[in-house]
């Protein structure tokens, strides 16, 4: 149970905090109702399929997503860009993710990537998330509150089952106080829509290359992190091949770019998805199932998911991530030698600083690395 209600948490996480920049990222590029449905067809099939085909195979949690960041990239960048020619530069993209998997060029960076970073980026990529659902307090107290207390009287209870005693606690004070709201849900099946692509130059230089960076930078390098960090040795080029090859057949029906996950693959990594953590890929394989059925079902699951109020989707986040971001804080400041890169990368990746398009992740890496070397060349000295 605490598996199956992990795996919820994670599409629940995944689908709340950015849906409405798919759907945005849609609209910029002229799509009609038919064609936003059928992206959330796409987006939901292939990452139900790949994360449910990855964690059965390899037995780890496994975690797909859209590139949430891709997505803010193409509000921007989509601008007056015809469908077809963002669906020509969607293949182009999903290309070079496939050969990044092949060529084995991303699994060699992540290799070279100390495992105090590894950990840092995790911690930092997650206490974002973490701290705004304690700031969601400030606008909603009773309901923040009410599911603190039922986290830290399920962690001294029942352990194993406090993140759904919160998610329960959360929903029903939701309903006592009216605030959750299912008339408006469009009962339907979401249809796919085909797009033939048209290549462009424009927009491979303008959508694809941009695309294919930020995706690369700012998700699935934290994605691996939030592997490694976890104790997991997941081969990384067969993964991000699959994302890639999931990508290319799905970009004609709105797929634009599938990666690895990093802040809902951590709900299904820690100690509230399963005691064993040989056994945590079932939370991922659960999550793998909820996503085909948000595909198949398309707005309605959506629009179910949606109901829920912010905050509680907020404050739900931070208490299942609050054992990982522990966790992870412990590893990185464990060496003397590495504390203080580390804390570096682990602050300016918390910190949400973006550059050229590229997000923190990317950056507070770099830096931590460029820290690293230069304290050791000192120490050496």
């Amino acid at each position: 149970m605490s598996a199956v209600v992990a795996g919820f948490v994670a599409v629940l996480v995944g689908y709340t905090s950015s849906v409405a920049i798919v759907f945005q990222a849609a609209a910029v590029l002229g799509a009609t109702p038919a064609i936003t449905a059928s992206w959330i067809w796409a987006l939901g099939l292939g990452m139900g399929v790949t994360t449910l085909g990855l964690s059965l195979w390899y037995r780890q949690p496994v975690l797909t997503a859209w590139s949430t960041p891709g997505a803010a990239l193409l509000v921007t960048a989509g601008a007056g860009v015809p469908m077809a020619e963002a669906v020509g530069a969607f293949m182009v993209c999903a290309v070079l993710i496939t050969l990044a998997g092949i060529t084995g060029w991303f699994e060699r960076v992540m290799e070279r990537i100390p495992q105090a970073l590894a950990a840092a980026l995790l911690a930092g990529v997650l206490a974002r998330f973490a701290i705004d659902g304690f700031a969601a307090a400030q606008g909603d107290v009773a309901l923040v509150f009410s599911m603190l207390v039922a986290y830290l009287l399920g962690r001294r209870r029942w352990s194993r089952y406090a993140v759904p005693g919160v998610l329960l606690a959360g929903v029903m004070v939701v309903v006592v106080q009216g605030r959750l709201h299912l008339g408006a849900v469009p009962w339907q099946w979401a249809l796919p829509v085909f797009t033939a692509p048209h290549f462009s130059l424009a927009a491979v230089v303008g959508i694809a290359l941009p695309l294919f960076v930020v995706t690369m930078a700012s998700q699935n390098l934290p994605g691996v992190a939030a592997q490694r960090a976890a104790g997991y040795q997941t081969p990384v080029s067969p993964v991000i091949t699959t994302t890639g090859l999931a990508s290319l057949l799905l970009a004609p029906f709105g797929g634009y770019a599938l990666n690895l996950a990093a802040i809902t693959a951590a709900i299904c990594m820690g100690p509230e998805a399963h005691a064993d953590p040989a056994r945590r890929w079932q939370a991922s394989a659960a999550a793998g199932v909820f996503y085909i059925v948000t595909g198949l079902l398309g707005g309605a699951v959506v629009g179910l998911l949606v109901a829920f109020p912010k905050s509680l989707v907020l404050a739900l986040a931070a208490l299942a991530l609050l054992g990982t971001i522990g966790s992870a804080l412990a590893s990185a400041m464990k060496e003397d030698g590495t504390r203080e890169a580390a804390l570096i990368t682990f602050l300016i990746t918390a910190s949400g600083l973006t550059l050229w398009g590229v997000g923190a992740a990317f950056w507070g890496v770099l830096a931590g690395a460029l820290a690293m070397g230069v304290l050791r060349r000192r120490s050496v000295s």
